[in-house]
């Protein structure tokens, strides 16, 4: 968790000292959530789709590099990890069961090659699986995304 100073959504301007509203209000409108899930899917801003969401394997940008929009207010913690053994594991099984059953091969291949092929799908699911998480969470306004501090809460 990354600490931030809190955001007003006003400036005080130097010559006059009066304040200027800057245009970080949230308005609380629905966010689609199926667009939001693809771009988190494709590892990219759920907002603006197009910068890129994770600045290395799993680590979450604090600010999309395009738009700016914040992302540090993300909390997808083991979430996108149950996801990805969920997947991997409903799907392998049954693939282990048939290739036993079907071919009969030696053991020590067949633990190499499902072996190889868990590790492979884990790791190209796991930061997909957190970019949806975190699309979701953006789409969905929760932990923080959407609230800005001095913005009224959207009504529920």
């Amino acid at each position: 968790m990354t600490d931030r100073p809190p955001e007003t959504g006003t400036e005080t301007g130097t010559e006059t000292g009066a304040e200027i509203e800057i245009d970080t209000v949230d308005t609380g409108a629905e966010r689609p959530l199926k667009p939001a899930l693809l771009k988190g899917w494709q590892r990219r801003c759920p907002s603006c789709g197009t910068g890129p969401m994770l600045k290395g394997y799993l680590k979450v940008r604090d600010t999309c590099t395009v738009c700016g929009e914040e992302l540090y207010h993300q909390r997808a913690d083991d979430g996108p990890a149950y996801l990805t053994i969920i997947v991997v594991g409903h799907l392998l099984a049954p693939l282990i069961h048939i290739a036993y059953v079907q071919f009969r091969p030696e053991p020590m291949t067949l633990a190499t090659v499902f072996t190889v092929g868990t590790v492979a799908l884990s790791l190209y699911l796991l930061p997909r699986f957190k970019g949806a998480m975190v699309g979701f969470q953006w789409a969905k306004r929760m932990h923080g995304f959407g609230t800005r501090p001095g913005a009224e809460q959207p009504a529920e």
